[in-house]
């Protein structure tokens, strides 16, 4: 019963506010099991997006300035049917997350380089460069065929390795957990 508790008392402070009072501690084992098994489902199997979440944290954990738009990466990328780690990866390989940019440009993306202007396009800020960008791969792109990193890459860049390097972003986006240090901090605390 104390690991349970223990166990019990871990998971809320996990999950913080999501579902209050979900956790209750029973005397019989097989309640106990039970009860424990539901809470993990719920953990995992619920409706719980926390894509804009933990884009934020991962923009944070780059010093990106763009973190502060991680919800509007989502929303968009949701809105025009796009992978949501499409977008920020792609300003990952070009630019680091938006830190090396030309001034002011808002531009992490390279997008409109081909233009022959030497920065590319500029824009007004984070989200209306997240805008132009995920509406330019969806019709200029994806519509047009190019469904995979690969064969957009073959288009929107002379680099070749252009596509493993954005791929390489968007499984770090897709494994970042912000939630891995507080875990091992609480372990070390039980």
């Amino acid at each position: 019963m104390k690991y349970f508790l223990q166990i019990c008392l871990t998971l809320t402070i996990i999950i913080g506010c999501i579902q209050p009072g979900i956790v209750v501690a029973v005397e019989d084992e097989k309640k106990e099991s039970y009860q424990t098994a539901e809470l993990v489902h719920e953990i995992r199997v619920e409706k719980i997006d926390d894509r804009s979440d933990r884009l934020n944290k991962f923009l944070k954990s780059r010093n990106s300035p763009m973190a502060d738009s991680a919800s509007y990466f989502v929303e968009e990328a949701d809105r025009l049917g796009i992978d949501w780690k499409l977008v920020p990866a792609i300003a990952g390989n070009e630019s680091y997350f938006g830190s090396y940019i030309p001034e002011n440009s808002y531009n992490g993306w390279g997008w409109a380089v081909w233009t022959g202007w030497s920065y590319g396009a500029a824009f007004k800020n984070w989200n209306d460069g997240i805008t132009t960008v995920a509406e330019g791969l969806k019709e200029n792109y994806l519509k047009q065929g190019l469904q995979t990193v690969e064969q957009i890459g073959t288009r929107y860049a002379a680099d070749p390795q252009w596509a493993w390097k954005v791929n390489h972003f968007m499984e770090e986006i897709e494994r970042y957990d912000p939630y891995t240090v507080k875990e091992k901090e609480l372990a070390l605390l039980l």
